[in-house]
């Protein structure tokens, strides 16, 4: 059941940045993931700030040298369409494609799907889990099979996020607004780990917004993909994907980086696999050797082990297509 809350239409940045200050306070822009929260009372609003107006927030503008920025208000499916992130950016784009549904994807927002909410249903239902201020997470006992075999404790969600998980091997920046005026982030620094700050997936405070990404500028010799293993073919989330970027001198990998999703708390870089293949020719065995590398480290729970060898058959294929 939601509860009756006011509604505020911002006029500017600035307006929503004010609003968003007062306790009870929340902020819409696509609503795909605020409304399902506040139905599943993951949290109440007395009041919710709606941006979803503020046009300055939407569109791909190209910068100079040939990066893009992409407003925060841009949809899921503006960016899965745009004919140039489809050729600069693959990864980006193959993302946004794999978000959801159609339906999802037009309505939703490149800012919201960053921000969203874990999707464990033991923090979606009405459990009082460590997330949520309780002192147990029953992931660890009960039902874990699509919980974090990377970096859990003291709570083992995994952000849902396919377009983070890109954006992560982008080496993307945030644009933040708040009470202080903008700030810039990379995006590495965006997310936290459960660990650091279980109640919190990212650092924004309370009264700041996400209003812009903006993209690095890539070689002509950069090659990316994003791949995503899911129960079902549509309207799923990642049990493991892949976001690999690879700069290549002639068939030589000059640079790798390669980010997991589905299998931690945030978007997880696996630099013990880049560091396999940065330097050489890429084959089927320097494949092998980065799909072992990636799942260094993994401390998987009684019913997520397979996700061990999803990881590494996920980034084989994927870097043997860019090969």
């Amino acid at each position: 059941m939601i509860n009756n809350f006011a509604y505020l239409k911002a006029g500017s940045i600035s307006e929503a940045v004010k609003a968003l200050s007062k306790e009870g306070t929340r902020l819409h822009a696509g609503g795909t993931d605020l409304l399902g929260c506040l139905r599943d009372e993951i949290f109440q609003a007395d009041t919710v700030v709606s941006i979803r107006g503020l046009k300055r927030l939407k569109g791909i503008t190209a910068g100079s040298g040939g990066s893009l920025t992409i407003g925060a208000l841009t949809s899921i499916a503006d960016i899965a369409s745009d004919a140039t992130v489809a050729k600069k950016y693959p990864v980006l784009a193959q993302a946004a494609a794999a978000v959801g549904s159609p339906q999802i994807r037009e309505q939703g927002t490149l800012g919201g799907n960053l921000c969203q909410k874990p999707r464990c249903w033991y923090y979606r239902k009405d459990i009082l889990c460590r997330k949520k201020g309780g002192d147990t997470c029953y992931a660890m006992s009960g039902e874990n099979q699509y919980h974090a075999i990377f970096g859990g404790g003291p709570c083992f969600f995994v952000h849902p996020s396919d377009t983070a998980v890109a954006l992560t091997a982008l080496g993307a920046e945030l644009t933040i607004a708040g009470s202080s005026g903008n700030k810039t982030v990379k995006i590495g620094d965006f997310f936290v780990s459960p660990g650091k700050m279980v109640e919190k997936e990212n650092i924004l405070l309370s009264n700041e917004i996400v209003t812009a990404i903006s993209l690095p500028i890539v070689s002509e010799t950069t090659r990316s993909s994003y791949r995503k293993v899911r129960a079902r073919g549509a309207w799923d989330f990642a049990l493991v994907s892949v976001a690999t970027v690879l700069e290549f001198d002639n068939d030589t990998v000059r640079d790798a980086r390669i980010v997991l999703g589905g299998v931690a708390g945030h978007p997880w870089r696996v630099e013990a696999a880049e560091k396999k293949l940065q330097g050489q020719k890429l084959d089927e065995g320097k494949a092998n050797e980065a799909a072992e590398a990636a799942v260094e480290g993994a401390v998987p729970l009684r019913d997520n082990r397979y996700k061990l060898d999803i990881v590494k058959g996920a980034l084989k294929e994927s870097l043997l297509a860019l090969a």
